[in-house]
């Protein structure tokens, strides 16, 4: 089938714009039909689908819930002093369930976001909320200082 040229307004009619009277890509009757899946073939290819967006969306959540951390552990700063040039003090709560044990890491940076000195401090059970008060040493002046995670031992 041979394209054919639409004709354009202010168009002369010397037949360099001829008007179109089919579609360029031709109908649907042109083209055979496509065979298309049926029964069983429909029936497996659908549940090879549903299962692969399964495990795709179960994959993605353990994702999310891996970068959460632990949700039962949760430790907030209250105050840091990175005044001295060769230690850093921080005072922190944590909150996590009170029969359970706890360990977490203190980070002191630098201006430069480079770990300067880090601790890690081991909270008994007995308590669920506790406020502490650690000093870490530090190889460099600090300007920053995180508690980087707490986790359940």
């Amino acid at each position: 089938m041979a394209a054919e040229t639409s004709s354009r307004p202010g168009d002369t009619g010397d037949g360099a714009g001829a008007p179109v009277t089919a579609p360029i890509l031709g109908t649907p009757d042109d083209f055979p039909e496509r065979p298309r899946a049926r029964g069983r073939r429909r029936l497996l290819a659908n549940v090879v689908i549903g299962l692969l967006v399964t495990v795709m969306a179960g994959g993605w959540g353990y994702v999310m819930m891996a970068a959460r951390g632990n949700p039962d552990v949760r430790a907030d700063v209250i105050t840091y002093d990175a005044s001295v040039s060769d230690s850093a003090e921080v005072t922190f709560t944590v909150h996590k369930p009170a029969d359970s044990e706890a360990s977490c890491r203190l980070r002191a940076v630098d201006v430069y976001h480079t770990e300067v000195g880090s601790k890690e401090v081991a909270l008994p059970a007995g308590r669920s909320d506790l406020t502490l008060t650690e000093r870490l040493k530090t190889s460099a002046q600090a300007t920053s200082v995180v508690v980087q995670y707490c986790d359940l031992v």
